[in-house]
């Protein structure tokens, strides 16, 4: 069954509006304003991902989405946006055309929704990188409630398991609605509500068309 472009039905638990077509002609315009007709075209073929086939293998969506996202720039935030912590929205990411790791999880993360794959089988992990030695974003998902899961990174193209994952330390992970603290790769305790992630509500709150935020960076 395929899903018509941009209407996307509200998802439970999350800031997610559903454009018409009319509100997505408006939406490409102030997109194409805000960064450029390059931004346009971005826009375009992300429009065409979410018109993916529902009923395609979870498999599938899950390496399409990665795919696609990993062909955007890694750029800081301190550079990009000016501030040290900015969680840009998926349409921001898009346009600017780059973003840091948060940036990249949270635009697969909201992708995978919209293209059917269920909340609960997904988490956005903070971990540390190991080689790197410094804090990083990745987007868990979870095939069974315990299984260990898939890891789609930034820093690498394929998805690869959790416990192959040796250079990558889980810290702590969220969804739309809860919050855990990793105690082991697969597993974590539970702690409470993802709305204790300040930045989590605040990019909620950004969702729409009218709050595209300006980078400073124009990014070729």
């Amino acid at each position: 069954m395929k899903k018509a472009l941009w209407l996307l039905p509200l998802l439970p638990g999350l800031l997610w509006a559903g454009l018409s077509q009319q509100d997505m002609a408006k939406a490409r315009l102030k997109v194409v304003a805000t960064y450029g007709e390059a931004a346009g075209r971005r826009l375009d073929d992300w429009q065409r991902l979410l018109a993916q086939d529902l009923d395609k293998p979870e498999a599938l969506k899950l390496q399409l989405v990665n795919d696609f996202f990993n062909q955007l720039h890694f750029v800081s935030d301190q550079k990009l946006w000016g501030q040290e912590d900015y969680w840009a929205t998926p349409l921001e990411f898009i346009g600017a055309d780059g973003g840091d790791c948060e940036d990249f999880a949270i635009a697969k993360f909201f992708t995978l929704l919209a293209l059917g794959v269920p909340e609960n089988k997904m988490r956005i992990t903070y971990v540390k990188a190991l080689q790197l030695n410094q804090y990083h974003m990745v987007l868990a998902f979870y095939p069974q409630p315990n299984a260990v899961p898939l890891i789609l990174d930034n820093l690498i193209s394929d998805i690869r398991r959790a416990d192959v994952r040796t250079d990558l330390l889980p810290i702590y992970s969220f969804n739309g609605k809860q919050l855990w603290l990793s105690k082991e790769k697969g597993r974590g305790q539970l702690v409470g509500d993802s709305a204790r992630l300040k930045r989590w509500q605040d990019l909620q709150a950004r969702f729409g068309v009218n709050q595209l935020g300006k980078p400073k960076l124009a990014l070729k």
